[in-house]
């Protein structure tokens, strides 16, 4: 059914030094398969022989319950026993990958590291920081036209549009320099507007067509009138764009992250949002808030997608996690002293609240469990909110401004700066200087 599909502009991505199965490109449709996430593709277990006896029995206890499967997990698919934990490879077979644990601390194999963590890099000097360490600035969503579609956008009046797309990019190449200037190597994930992905939604209509067939939807409408439609979910045209745009686009950037960046360190950059009903006359919000999330909080029916369950035993494994959380945890401070924000509080249950400043979520995001290196997601600012709309509207300038009754530095230097003092707070601790 996909095979067209798969053929179609399909590149391989080939990067020297990399095993093959681990440099294929793996932005591919999935097969009809029950048992895989939409566009995922059935995964390669033998990846985690690599991690064999370099995790305790507590140790892979703790972070399973604690961190990744805050939800529960059946005992079906992750059966863990005194000394090694059977995981279902595929559902609905008796297939199993078996992951021996060590002894005891002392007996850890040791742990090959995605990237380097800043506590082995050789001893910096106190203006270079961050020499050695390479940091890729993924800017979320797409800018220009594209926003319209994904519907990160609105407009009021005869102001410019927000897009958030174009704010994150706008945030990164501030940010770039700052990092380079402390020695940091920095890429952008995103350097423009348009999307990573060779892929468009026209490209994604078979697709389309079988998600809403399996959703009981047997004669779907082919267009919808605008975001504001209530029955767009229902229609061809929506769910292809949103294949494309929050599917399609994230893998092709966890490629690129993971076989040709390959930095040490992922720093997701965002803009939050309230419900602003129609982006042409929407709705300005009093709310204004901050919060960093990490990969974690695996619901159970993610578990049982065959290659989400094996992409987060990657991320327990590799012990992204501390690392991740250190991070978020010296960003949250900083950016909080910087913003004045307040915390952001979910009325979901698909997080779990970690770390002690009562910033920083665990959640299962696409781009926090693709990217194998570790992750921080930042969300400060709601760009709809009465505040930051106008603080957006002002630009970027130097010094301060008074906005909206207080004297405000640009959002996008104030932005940056959180974001920079949080690292140089980190590596502070964290790596030896001389």
């Amino acid at each position: 059914m996909f095979r067209s599909l798969v053929l179609r502009g399909l590149a391989l991505v080939l990067v020297s030094g990399l095993p093959a199965a681990r440099a294929l490109e793996t932005e591919l449709p999935n097969e009809a398969a029950t048992h895989l996430s939409t566009l995922g593709r059935a995964p390669d277990w033998s990846e985690l022989d690599q991690y064999q006896s370099t995790i305790t029995h507590d140790e892979f206890v703790h972070l399973l319950d604690f961190v990744y499967a805050t939800h529960g997990y059946s005992g079906d698919l992750i059966k863990v026993e005194a000394e090694e934990a059977r995981i279902l490879t595929k559902d609905g077979t008796e297939d199993y990958f078996v992951l021996q644990f060590a002894k005891s601390p002392s007996d850890r194999l040791p742990l090959v590291h995605w990237g380097s963590a800043p506590d082995k890099l050789p001893r910096a000097t106190g203006d270079k920081p961050l020499a050695g360490f390479h940091i890729a600035l993924d800017p979320g969503h797409l800018g220009g036209e594209w926003a319209k579609m994904e519907e990160r956008w609105f407009k009021i009046g005869e102001a410019a549009p927000v897009r958030e797309g174009d704010l994150t990019l706008r945030v990164a190449q501030m940010l770039k320099p700052r990092l380079e200037s402390l020695g940091a190597k920095v890429s952008l994930v995103r350097n423009n507007s348009e999307p990573t992905t060779p892929y468009r939604p026209s490209d994604f209509e078979e697709i389309a067509r079988r998600l809403l067939q399996e959703a009981g939807i047997a004669d779907p409408r082919e267009n919808f009138d605008g975001p504001a439609d209530p029955e767009k979910e229902k229609t061809i045209a929506w769910q292809r764009e949103l294949l494309f745009y929050r599917n399609s686009e994230i893998r092709r950037r966890a490629s690129l992250v993971n076989y040709q960046l390959q930095p040490d360190l992922v720093l997701c950059l965002h803009f939050n949002a309230e419900p602003w009903g129609d982006p042409n006359d929407p709705t300005l919000s009093e709310k204004n808030h901050l919060h960093l999330l990490v990969n974690g909080s695996y619901l159970p029916n993610e578990i049982e997608l065959d290659d989400e369950r094996c992409e987060m035993l990657h991320k327990l494994l590799s012990r992204s996690f501390p690392e991740e959380l250190a991070m978020a945890e010296a960003m949250a401070t900083t950016m909080a002293k910087a913003t004045g924000l307040p915390p952001y509080r979910y009325k979901t249950e698909n997080v779990t609240s970690i770390g002690a400043t009562g910033y920083v979520y665990a959640r299962n995001l696409m781009a926090t469990r693709l990217y194998r290196c570790p992750t921080v997601y930042l969300e400060p600012y709601v760009m709809n909110s009465e505040e930051v709309f106008e603080r957006v509207k002002a630009g970027d300038y130097e010094g301060l401004k008074l906005i909206a009754g207080k004297k405000r530095p640009s959002i996008f230097r104030e932005y940056v700066d959180g974001v920079v003092e949080g690292l140089m707070a980190y590596f502070k601790d964290t790596r030896p200087l001389r």
